[in-house]
């Protein structure tokens, strides 16, 4: 199938500046349109990546919470308006999604996902994006795309800082169990701890550069790395993540096969 067949014209010249990167070209362009991603979480952090996932072309963008907008989320979450307030979330981004790029389709979920639809989801997107807000989610989310392998995109924010890594399910690499188990289970939120309006917005945005890196076979990924975002000090780092020998998702015990 040729890109005229695959890219409108009108598409071409939307994505003509990323087209023009040498790594994209038109055949990543060609990936990202035939690409379905599943956005978790449509607060600060989801509201950043579901926007330039949306702006950049991915041909179907699924966005899920069953939260309301408030005022207090105005600070942060960009895809929402004060029109908005009292609006579910995920209808609230698709709108705005949907006003900037009528070449995709998004698909707006407003209830939370039992286990067999967040396998579901799983099976039927080729990435996930974690921009959930506790842990109890993460746990489950990273379990669901275990089993199915479906790789991960995870972030997170509060205060000044940010956390950022992908996860592809390899036999080789780590999941998300292996790098919670290194920080613990503490569970604050930006409600209780507060959050720079900033700080979601470019933890979002590697976010989504990830989740289109991993997309169209482009760059290093964070895939066996973690990025650790000190914004106060304006500090990135990063930090190599192994496989944990006690993570109870991903480790196989000696002589266990799948």
């Amino acid at each position: 199938m040729s890109f005229e067949e695959i890219l409108s014209d009108q598409e071409m010249s939307r994505y003509t500046r990323q087209i023009l990167l040498p790594s994209m070209d038109i055949e990543g362009q060609e990936k990202l349109k035939q690409s379905k991603v599943a956005v978790i979480g449509a607060g600060g952090l989801g509201c950043a990546a579901a926007q330039y996932l949306g702006a950049a072309g991915i041909g179907e963008l699924t966005i899920i919470d069953f939260d309301e907008v408030e005022l207090s989320n105005l600070q942060r979450q960009v895809l929402h308006q004060q029109h908005n307030i009292g609006d579910n979330k995920a209808l609230s981004a698709k709108a705005s999604i949907e006003a900037n790029n009528s070449e995709i389709k998004v698909t707006a979920i407003t209830h939370k996902l039992n286990a067999n639809e967040l396998i579901d989801l799983c099976n039927s997107h080729d990435i996930i994006v974690d921009c959930c807000d506790n842990l109890a989610t993460r746990v489950e989310l990273n379990q669901r795309c275990y089993d199915t392998k479906t790789p991960l995109v995870s972030g997170a924010a509060i205060r000044m800082e940010g956390i950022i890594s992908c996860f592809d399910y390899a036999d080789d690499t780590p999941c998300y169990n292996c790098l919670s188990q290194l920080f613990g289970e503490q569970q604050l939120s930006c409600m209780e701890a507060g959050v720079l309006s900033p700080v979601v917005g470019i933890v979002g945005a590697i976010q989504a550069t990830e989740t289109i890196k991993l997309l169209a076979n482009i760059g290093t990924t964070l895939v066996g790395r973690v990025m650790l975002c000190d914004i106060a000090h304006m500090s990135f780092r990063e930090m190599k993540l192994a496989k944990s020998d006690s993570c109870k998702v991903c480790h196989l015990a000696a002589g266990e096969t799948r």
